[in-house]
C-alpha cells in the first residue's frame, strides 16, 4: 500500500476512534508530516510535528539526553523511543511517531546509510523497529515514511 493510502487509513481510523497523533522526525525531515496533512480532514487527528533534525533539537525539544546521544547516538532505539514520549507528551496526544536514522549516501553516526529507526508511543507504551533499507537517500526517506506509517496502521486495526 502506498504511503498516500496507508495516511488515509490511519486518519479514517483515527477520526472513528476519536485518537490523535504527532510526529517527531529527523530522518525523514517532515516528510511524514507532509503525507498525513495531506488527507482532508486530517486536522481533526494530526497535531503537529517536531523536526529534530539535529541533535541540538532533540535535546532541546523531545527531551533526548546528551548522554544517550554521546553513548549511543542520534540513530538509536533509545533515541526513538525518547523522540516518540516527547511528542506525544508536547501534543499531548494518543499517538506519537518518531524516525531517526541515516538516509546516506554515507554512514553516519557509526551506522551504515539505510539504518533507520522507527518508534510509536502510546498510552499503553512504546514499540519500536529497526530497518535496513537499501537504496539512495531518497528511496530510503521514503521507504521509512511507509514503514511508520504501516507500524502505525498494524496497531491500530490490532
Amino acid at each position: 500500500m502506498s504511503a498516500e493510502s496507508l495516511a488515509r487509513e490511519i486518519i479514517r481510523e483515527m477520526e472513528r476512534g476519536n485518537l490523535t497523533l504527532a510526529t517527531a522526525e529527523s530522518i525523514t525531515g517532515g516528510g511524514l508530516g507532509q503525507i498525513l496533512t495531506s488527507v482532508a480532514g486530517s486536522s481533526a487527528v494530526f497535531k503537529g510535528g517536531i523536526i529534530s533534525y539535529s541533535d541540538e533539537a532533540k535535546k532541546k525539544f523531545l527531551s533526548v539526553s546528551q548522554e544517550v546521544l554521546t553513548t549511543l547516538s542520534a540513530v538509536s532505539e533509545s533515541v526513538a523511543i525518547t523522540m516518540a514520549e516527547g511528542a506525544r507528551a508536547s501534543f499531548e496526544t494518543d499517538y506519537a511517531i518518531s524516525t531517526t536514522g541515516v538516509a546516506g549516501p554515507g554512514a553516519a553516526y557509526g551506522q551504515k546509510a539505510g539504518t533507520v529507526w522507527i518508534a510509536i508511543a502510546s498510552k499503553t507504551g512504546t514499540s519500536t523497529l529497526l530497518l535496513e533499507i537499501s537504496g539512495d537517500r531518497e528511496e530510503v526517506r521514503h521507504a521509512t515514511i511507509e514503514s511508520a506509517l504501516a507500524a502505525l496502521s498494524r496497531i491500530l486495526t490490532l
